[in-house]
């Protein structure tokens, strides 16, 4: 069985790796993504899959660095913390990122993406 953290860390494998084709089968058909500083939420792997499509042609070259996995006494729910560094967009980037996430089943059915930049 996959562990949440295992996913957690195949998800920012295919970010780091620009596995964009991949990202989406992460997640459950039904998957939310909320991004609660901007306000942004992504319903459904379509939707999800369309975000990845984007950052595909935005030159999106990053690396996860000073990655911290918190487990919790939830079987479901893991908590990563990481920063962003590289480039997006032409410009270098250093994004400190916290992703609560419940994984179920293997997959990402819910996920609160906190980050500034």
């Amino acid at each position: 069985m996959t562990t949440p953290a295992e996913v957690f860390h195949r998800l920012l494998d295919g970010v780091t790796g620009r596995k964009w084709d991949e990202l989406p089968l992460l997640y459950a058909e039904d998957a939310v993504v909320v991004y609660p500083f901007t306000g942004a939420r992504l319903s459904g792997r379509s939707q999800i899959r369309e975000h990845f499509a984007a950052a595909a042609t935005r030159g999106v070259d990053l690396r996860a660095e000073d990655v911290v996995v918190h487990e919790t006494t939830d079987p479901e729910l893991v908590i990563g913390e990481f920063v962003y560094r590289g480039r997006r967009d032409g410009r270098d980037i250093d994004a400190p990122r916290i992703f609560v996430m419940r994984i179920r089943d293997g997959l990402i059915v819910e996920s609160r993406d906190y980050g500034n930049g």
